[in-house]
């Protein structure tokens, strides 16, 4: 019995203050509904209230230990940042973990690609997560220690990591550069008891890729592309979130994890075959 308490404990994230930015849909509300249910208190932010609300209300029907809350925000600019961050320290005095989640992609074939998508998605998927990082430090430091670091996690993906082409310029382009602050930010904040890892999920179904697997078609067409021969699972991000924000994590910083079935490894057909 013992034994087993241990390996349950190497997940655990009971009691911890969360907070996920883009909590409403995809891979956000998944990574929050995960940590509720585990015990955490979530709160959830995005520019679209109704969504978040609707979110909450769902996973509270659940009966987590605590109730998510949540609010509005806009991460693509300083002023949302600054409103954010005052919002959050009205109802918490530390942070324990932080998902940078909100982003926002733009697909355009090249020749036609315009110039304001650079822009818009860089404002939010870099600066906007930069800033908000920066701007809850000192939160995300009150309560770290050897035993138990604070955790960031940013959420980057396969097209920051692997050249698939398809348009999404400065989709690609913001990931890469995730995947560097995430190792940047490990490297500084290691003394600070602070770790930082980002995940690099390839296709899961989620608002910015309906368009290419919101059916079972179009599913299976992806899923062909995908080594492990599927698109992502809900399960497949929520046991990553929850080695990484767990004690079994806890020495784990600068990591940019791949869950994308392989799709960062091909390489195209075999030379000899």
């Amino acid at each position: 019995m013992q034994e087993v308490n241990i390996y349950k404990n190497l997940f655990s994230v009971e009691d911890r203050v969360v907070l996920v930015t883009g909590g409403g849909t995809g891979i956000g509300k998944i990574i929050a509904e995960v940590l509720a249910k585990s015990g955490s208190k979530v709160y959830i932010t995005s520019r679209k209230l109704d969504v978040i609300k609707k979110t909450a209300e769902e996973i509270n029907l659940t009966k987590p230990k605590y109730n998510v809350n949540f609010f509005s925000s806009d991460i693509s600019s300083e002023n949302g940042i600054n409103e954010l961050v005052d919002e959050f320290i009205n109802n918490e005095k530390y942070l324990d973990i932080l998902i940078n989640n909100s982003g926002v992609s733009w697909g355009a074939p090249l020749g036609n690609f315009p110039y304001h998508a650079w822009d818009r998605v860089m404002k939010l998927n870099v600066a906007g997560l930069f800033h908000l990082t920066q701007c809850l430090l000192p939160y995300l430091s009150k309560k770290a220690s050897l035993d138990y670091p604070s955790r960031i996690i940013n959420i980057g993906s396969v097209m920051g990591t692997a050249p698939l082409g398809d348009g999404p310029y400065s989709y690609s382009a913001s990931k890469a550069a995730v995947h560097q602050i995430t190792r940047i930010l490990a490297k500084e904040l290691a003394k600070k008891m602070i770790t930082v890892n980002a995940l690099a999920p390839g296709p899961f179904l989620s608002k910015m890729t309906e368009f290419a697997v919101g059916t079972e078609d179009k599913e299976k067409k992806i899923a062909q592309n995908v080594p492990i021969g599927r698109i992502g699972k809900p399960k497949d991000i929520q046991s990553s979130i929850l080695y990484l924000c767990g004690l079994g994590g806890s020495y784990i910083t600068g990591a940019i994890l791949p869950i994308d079935g392989g799709i960062h490894i091909a390489t195209g057909p075999e030379i000899f075959e």
